[in-house]
């Protein structure tokens, strides 16, 4: 399988980690480099800086390449993290939710390769001119937060569009998706939900137990979530999560949700008890596909295999 991931970055494989925060730490961050991939750092909205350069360290420490994924909103109030996340001299910095304009010459000075997340195509126009070297069409399917348009709509409106490399993000999660994107003309595939099941995220094992028994069906795109917590996200990008009794009872009620103090408590309760009927889990539809807790490598290596059969089989048939 070769793409601008392959030849160019020099990735074996042509799959970046997306930088879900908190389970995208220095561990599976290096796991998905060292297996021949791009692993990226997740950065939470009220993470502390120290946390970021410890990730960083972790990878290093493992000789580990890896980028960092940064949420513009979030930099535009604390922009002590954008200062970090250069100090930490990364391959790759990925701005995502936000205009990158303001901070890409600082990127690109630093000899950063600068990525953009980009959810419809304004945005992404906007990002390739910022000087963007990587986009990553992120469609709706996709875990954690997200626009409204599908993955291949977008996927195919971007790439008509734009002069750069652009990646997939939504809903891939097998050697199927894989080779279904790079065959539309992908530079490869930006990859979440799947590595939730990896031996080194940094969640729990009864956080895994509820993501390996959902279905395709389980998740709901809402804005609950944040409205429990008082985050501040911008309005068009609600978060992917799995359904559960707390979304059933306010997904839609969002404005009443925000002056409810008792919702509020219970929901800080049932986190800290891992009581995910009410408690969130962010997870795109791909979930279905994640069945198995795996080491990274393996998870990796299995998409490349699998995408690469397929892709052969498709060329052997054209050429019969």
């Amino acid at each position: 399988m070769e793409s601008f991931l392959t030849d160019n970055w020099h990735l074996r494989v042509p799959v970046i980690g997306a930088p879900m925060s908190p389970q995208a730490g220095g561990r599976l961050a290096a796991a998905i480099s060292l297996a021949g991939g791009l692993g990226m750092i997740g950065v939470g909205a009220s993470q502390p800086v120290e946390a970021l350069a410890q990730d960083a360290d972790e990878c290093r420490a493992l000789g580990a390449r890896f980028g960092v994924g940064l949420m513009t909103w979030v930099v535009e109030k604390r922009p002590e993290l954008l200062d970090a996340a250069i100090a930490a001299q990364p391959f790759a910095i990925a701005l995502s939710f936000g205009d990158a304009a303001p901070y890409a010459a600082r990127i690109r000075d630093a000899g950063i390769e600068l990525v953009c997340q980009v959810q419809d195509l304004k945005i992404a126009l906007s990002a390739e001119r910022a000087g963007a070297k990587l986009l990553v069409a992120q469609g709706t399917e996709a875990g954690g937060h997200t626009g409204t348009v599908g993955t291949l709509p977008l996927l195919q409106i971007v790439l008509d569009a734009v002069q750069v490399p652009v990646v997939a993000a939504g809903g891939i999660a097998s050697g199927r998706g894989l080779a279904a994107v790079l065959a539309a003309g992908a530079a490869g595939a930006w990859i979440g939900t799947r590595f939730l099941l990896a031996e080194e995220a940094r969640n729990s094992t009864r956080a895994r137990e509820r993501l390996a028994a959902a279905a395709e069906t389980d998740t709901v795109l809402t804005a609950t979530f944040d409205t429990v917590q008082r985050i501040p996200w911008p309005g068009e990008f609600r978060g992917r999560a799995l359904k559960n009794s707390f979304t059933d009872a306010w997904h839609g009620r969002e404005a009443a949700l925000a002056s409810d103090q008792a919702a509020r408590k219970k929901f800080d309760a049932a986190r800290q008890t891992e009581d995910y009927e009410i408690a969130h889990l962010y997870a795109g539809q791909g979930v279905a596909l994640a069945r198995r807790v795996e080491p990274a490598s393996v998870i990796l290596s299995g998409l490349a295999r699998d995408a690469e059969r397929l892709l052969q089989a498709v060329s052997a048939r054209s050429r019969a």
